[in-house]
């Protein structure tokens, strides 16, 4: 006879653990293999081998015709954001010029009534005046008072008196931004970067995609290395030949420019999908009961990695 273990238990009141885990309530979890893995020759826009390559300053690679659909679509939106945040402000000076002006226009008003007595004062049977002068019948000004009262009234059952939230806008920043750090990115510190591509010699016989490697040893690039970039020439090199010989010499091995140390951009390095290179390769998600419902509301993470 089978024991009654929580995992078979089924005719409880509530979920067991078990349950809950069957039908994938709680934290999923999954392994990210090669293929969710961006590789370093890809265009972190697209995420198609790269066309004309440019890079930031962070090492960022795109395609060209990427970034700059990219940053022409940030500046389009910059500009319509101006336009919105120079209105609000334009239609908020207009509301303040009016309420000065109607604010003079009372005290006007309430100077006059006063020296030239247009309506009589009012005083009630207890002796005390009214503060305007005005009660009643006896007043000119009742229907205005009840249209400010009717304007200023909080009804929000009544069309012509429903409040309406005031959106505010502020001021949007005028420089574009890097889609893959969020850094600060101008068109002018982009720079082209060219990958030596391998021999038909040295190529494998089974790789049918285009395979690059390193100008200095020969050696194929893949994302398991570190890769450099100099931003004179745009020629890339792995983090070994670099760090011995570019560091030192401060010339490109391949083109015999010289430059300087600033001028060396690590390239940002893809994954491999095995845990002892990369630290992101699990994306998890979380999935709860809705309450009372019975149905699952999904939820993702704060941060996949």
């Amino acid at each position: 006879m089978p024991q009654r273990h929580s995992k078979n238990n089924n005719d409880l009141a509530f979920f067991t653990y078990e349950e809950k885990r069957k039908l994938g309530y709680g934290t999923q979890r999954e392994r990210l293999g090669k293929d969710s893995i961006k590789p370093f020759d890809a265009c972190c826009l697209c995420l198609k081998p790269l066309i004309d390559p440019l890079c930031c300053p962070k090492g960022h690679t795109f395609c060209k015709e990427c970034i700059l659909e990219c940053l022409l679509a940030q500046k389009k939106d910059i500009k319509r954001k101006l336009a919105a945040h120079e209105a609000q402000k334009k239609q908020e000076k207009e509301e303040e010029e009016e309420k000065l002006m109607l604010q003079k226009a009372k005290e006007l008003d309430a100077f006059d009534q006063q020296n030239h007595g247009a309506v009589p004062q009012y005083h009630d049977r207890s002796g005390s005046q009214d503060k305007n002068g005005f009660h009643g019948a006896n007043s000119v000004k009742v229907t205005s008072f009840e249209e400010e009262a009717l304007r200023n009234m909080k009804a929000f059952w009544l069309p012509s008196a429903t409040p309406e939230a005031t959106v505010k806008v502020d001021a949007p920043s005028t420089d574009t931004v890097c889609p893959e750090g969020q850094e600060k990115l101008k068109l002018k510190s982009l720079f082209p970067i060219s990958f030596i591509e391998e021999n038909a010699d040295q190529k494998s016989k089974k790789s049918v995609e285009k395979s690059y490697m390193c100008p200095s040893c020969k050696s194929t690039l893949t994302n398991t290395m570190s890769l450099v970039a100099i931003s004179t020439c745009g020629h890339v090199f792995c983090k070994k030949c670099s760090d011995k010989f570019l560091v030192k010499d401060k010339v490109c091995l391949e083109c015999n420019k010289p430059f300087k140390e600033r001028n060396l951009v690590h390239l940002e390095k893809g994954g491999t999908g095995f845990a002892a290179h990369d630290e992101r390769l699990e994306a998890r998600e979380f999935k709860h009961l809705g309450s009372g419902s019975g149905l699952g509301l999904v939820k993702p993470a704060p941060k996949a990695y």
